[in-house]
């Protein structure tokens, strides 16, 4: 039994940030790859949504943490 979780850049503000791959929230690129998003980068986007007054995306409590290896495909 192990847990998992990974190390990458966030495709916004280019920090390098650990995350849940499965979990996480991501954009597609160009190339329609999964690009992770950091938590910091999702709370700047919901709170410009929110003044919006556009719903906020959610974010999985464990989008940041690890994951059981069980999750992994």
């Amino acid at each position: 039994m192990g847990y998992a979780f990974m190390m990458g850049q966030c495709f916004s503000c280019r920090q390098v940030f650990t995350f849940n791959p499965v979990r996480v929230p991501s954009v597609r690129d160009k190339n329609r790859e999964r690009q992770p998003i950091c938590g910091n980068c999702m709370n700047k986007v919901n709170m410009e949504k929110e003044s919006l007054g556009l719903p906020c995306f959610l974010v999985p409590s464990d989008a940041y943490e690890a994951c059981h290896e069980d999750e992994l495909t």
